[in-house]
């Protein structure tokens, strides 16, 4: 067997070669068919060095950075040749292919980078905090009561924008000798200003459900998914009343892991499908389009696994229900939203239509409801996050003035931006989770 392992691990090493140098090609002929990067225009720069898998982590920023960018030129500085293609078709912001650390440095003596924004955790962020003379500052890629939302990572940055009140506790019963006070800055939810979007169906009398599920996880701790325990039966339950419409919108790395959940979730396209050839007024919504927004704003309500998507719905302030982990070595964070949510086990799936019934009519669910969207982002007036967001950066840049006008810092022309030494390259770890 092991001759047959070492062909197929080849093989697979050959493909992504070949794919690499395709992206990495098309990422040049863009680059060479584009104007130069004016010098000195940029305040802001988004380090992004993940590949195409995890584009959904910047691309809800995209509207929140074009508002920025009308005080301050953002740019996004992309690592990975697949991230780099993504991001340049996307067109929606100022992009700049750094795949080296020399390339890294060119850029910086070229620009006037003030702030640098990180929205996950990649290890090769640890090669631009080597630069100071700048804050760096991690906005993280949604809200969420993860594990990952406490991790000592934290502690890299100079400053995290967090959400509200709850992150800030969350940060304070796990970090040590970690002063929340001085290094956050609570912007609420920006993403939530732009929950909006042309929609692919016609509103009518329909009860409309969103079922947005996360990946399989990559270990016990993070089983979060519920595509193969709750999603099947649920789906089937909504598609059969004929007075609810689905919109189904699973994670992006769904069946990565794990076959069985890959074709749990093919099941359900058929499952839709059918459901709209049956009948054509349904129209059932398979959404993988990577606009996040409308969704959240148009269903009446949410059915989704713990993850950020608990958090993006909250700060549309409606109804929600999170399906609760089979997994026992899950881990569930207790402490906040999720110690009084609207729980759905696996086991109640197949009931969801009554559950979704009491959920939308049940005062009490709306006032719990209100309450800890509250606690987690503050004040959801719409405009209130992206002020506020501003106002954070804004300081920040009040702060870098203040630094930047001492003798000291006027005497040192960014030296540590030349010749500051290669580091080894780290692999591009694409399609890693960050």
């Amino acid at each position: 067997m092991r001759p047959v392992h070492d062909v197929k691990l080849a093989w697979g090493l050959l493909r992504k070669g070949i794919a690499h140098r395709a992206a990495l090609a098309a990422v040049r002929r863009a680059v060479a068919a584009a104007p130069p990067h004016p010098p000195h225009r940029y305040r802001v720069a988004v380090y992004f060095a993940d590949g195409a898998v995890n584009m959904y982590q910047m691309r809800q920023w995209y509207r929140p950075l074009a508002g920025l960018a009308e005080n301050w030129p953002v740019v996004v500085l992309a690592r990975s040749p697949f991230g780099a293609r993504a991001l340049l078709e996307d067109g929606a912001l100022p992009v700049a292919f750094v795949p080296t650390v020399a390339d890294i440095e060119r850029f910086l003596v070229e620009q006037d980078i003030r702030v640098v924004l990180y929205v996950n955790q990649n290890t090769r962020n640890f090669q631009m905090f080597r630069y100071g003379h700048r804050w760096h500052v991690f906005i993280n890629h949604g809200e969420s009561d993860k594990m990952y939302m406490t991790t000592n990572q934290f502690k890299a940055y100079d400053f995290a924008f967090v959400a509200g009140d709850a992150a800030r506790e969350r940060l304070s019963r796990v970090l040590w000798d970690y002063d929340i006070d001085e290094r956050t800055f609570e912007i609420g939810r920006p993403q939530a200003d732009h929950y909006s979007g042309t929609l692919p169906y016609t509103p009518d009398g329909r009860t409309v459900v969103l079922y947005a599920p996360t990946w399989e996880g990559d270990r016990p701790s993070a089983h979060y998914g519920s595509i193969r325990t709750h999603g099947e039966a649920l789906v089937d339950a909504l598609l059969a009343t004929g007075r609810h419409r689905v919109i189904y919108r699973p994670h992006p790395r769904s069946g990565v892991v794990d076959p069985e959940y890959g074709a749990a979730h093919r099941r359900i396209l058929a499952a839709i499908e059918a459901a709209n050839g049956a009948d054509a007024a349904a129209q059932h919504v398979y959404d993988d389009r990577p606009e996040l927004g409308w969704q959240l704003a148009a269903a009446h309500l949410a059915v989704v696994d713990i993850s950020a998507m608990v958090y993006d719905r909250l700060a549309a302030d409606k109804p929600l229900m999170i399906t609760r982990p089979v997994d026992p070595e899950a881990a569930i964070d207790t402490h906040g939203y999720l110690s009084a949510c609207e729980w759905l086990t696996a086991d109640e799936a197949p009931s969801i239509v009554a559950h979704a019934d009491r959920v939308l009519r049940d005062p009490d669910a709306v006032q719990r409801l209100e309450r800890w969207v509250r606690h987690y982002f503050g004040d959801t007036t719409p405009g209130a996050a992206t002020a506020r967001f501003h106002a954070a950066v804004a300081e920040l840049m009040a702060r870098w003035d203040q630094w930047h006008s001492r003798p000291a810092a006027r005497d040192d022309v960014d030296a540590e931006a030349v010749g500051a030494g290669d580091a080894p390259e780290s692999p591009d770890p694409e399609g890693a989770e960050s």
